[in-house]
């Protein structure tokens, strides 16, 4: 019962850090096209009052002419709109889908005793590090290199050192699967601090001195723009590593922690290519094209270096014609699955251990121990392969249970 409870917590969650995520990047997508997109006000009026640029667009049957003021306008409104809700909702949703999908069953979805045999306590609480340390790290560096010059150069090559290594040891601490969606909230975490620590804050100490009639401090809005836009460059990274759960052929590779880096590289590259492609389309920049080229080529790299072997058919033998009988295949089930599916467990509602549930989730084991291979969870129980090969016979004869 408690696993059917667990099942509805993950997709309500699951759903909710959906949507908040939507609206979150949606309007970091959006105010990043927008500063890219401003063009100087022609109108004596607006270069007046204070505006450095404007936008008129199109959308929804009518138009559009948001402005942006080169420092505030010479009266603050009383009410001003606040964009960190959705920041805040999508990383409140997402730790505790995080701590629902694998904080809660750590020692079968976060632990590989193959990897690192330690207590459950000991790998939550190093998985919680991660998302401390990186912010810590990662603010650090913003700190003390973003105001140098050529300082987005240099911060930006150490926050990759330092995802490198986070990578590195994710992978090579923690079952795949947990690792590369930990390296993900951890990035996430820092996007969401970015917002919490720097940005609003920053803004609110900007609205305050205007209101107050004090001099405005440059730095806030320096550190806010700055922080802005790398989350922005942050997101398809983390995307990503989010989705990579459902494809088990990128973490359960020999080499995972490589291939996690050149995804979220590919993705920040191609990330790149958008951002600068508003300025070019207003000739402030040379076509953006080398960075998509270079995302895309990483990915396609990937994708040739990860490509398996190819594996001759087997010839025809007695014993791989034979039919499998099913007291075969619920000695394995027993073996391997029962302890997850059985009587007394229930992992997402489904149960092995009689003809007639095997009947019932026939398609599902296949899918999930032969073709995927993602059961059983981190190969905990020791499944060998030709227990594998015996299911994906049995299954392919018809399943049957008499």
């Amino acid at each position: 019962m408690e696993s059917y409870y667990l099942d509805w917590a993950n997709l309500l969650l699951r759903w909710v850090h959906v949507i908040t995520a939507i609206a979150w990047i949606g309007s970091s997508f959006y105010f990043v096209f927008l500063d890219s997109s401003l063009v100087p006000p022609t109108s004596k009026d607006l270069k007046d009052a204070g505006v450095g640029g404007e936008l008129w667009a199109v959308h929804g049957g009518g138009f559009y002419n948001p402005q942006k003021y080169a420092v505030a306008p010479k009266v603050v409104p009383e009410h001003l709109h606040w964009f960190y809700w959705e920041s805040y909702s999508t990383w409140l949703s997402g730790f505790a889908l995080f701590t629902v999908s694998y904080l809660w069953s750590a020692s079968t979805y976060l632990i590989d005793k193959s990897l690192m045999n330690w207590s459950s306590g000991a790998a939550i609480s190093i998985a919680l590090s991660f998302l401390v340390v990186f912010w810590i790290l990662y603010d650090l560096i913003c700190r003390a290199f973003g105001q140098r010059r050529n300082g987005d150069a240099i911060v930006g090559a150490l926050v990759l050192l330092v995802v490198c290594v986070a990578s590195w040891l994710a992978c090579h601490w923690f079952a795949g699967r947990a690792a590369f969606l930990l390296v993900g909230a951890m990035i996430a975490t820092a996007m969401s601090a970015n917002v919490f620590f720097c940005i609003i804050p920053g803004q609110r100490t900007t609205v305050k001195d205007l209101r107050e009639g004090r001099p405005v401090d440059p730095i806030h809005g320096q550190r806010a723009k700055q922080r802005s836009v790398h989350n922005t460059y942050f997101t398809l990274p983390v995307l990503f590593a989010m989705l990579s759960n459902h494809y088990s052929f990128t973490y359960s590779h020999a080499y995972n922690w490589i291939v996690l880096i050149l995804m979220m590289f590919a993705g920040a590259a191609i990330r790149q290519y958008f951002v600068m492609r508003h300025g070019y389309k207003l000739a402030r920049n040379s076509h953006p094209w080398p960075y998509a080229l270079a995302g895309v080529l990483v990915i396609v790299a990937a994708i040739v270096w990860m490509k398996p072997p190819a594996v001759a058919a087997p010839v025809a033998s007695a014993q791989t014609v034979a039919p499998v009988a099913f007291a075969q295949v619920q000695q394995v089930v027993a073996q391997r699955c029962a302890m997850c599916h059985g009587a007394e467990v229930q992992m997402k509602n489904v149960r092995l251990d009689s003809p007639a549930a095997m009947a019932q989730h026939a398609q599902a084991v296949y899918q999930q121990v032969v073709v995927s291979r993602l059961m059983p969870m981190n190969n905990t129980t020791g499944i060998t392969e030709a227990e594998r090969d015996l299911i994906g016979r049995w299954f392919g004869a018809g399943a049957k249970t008499q």
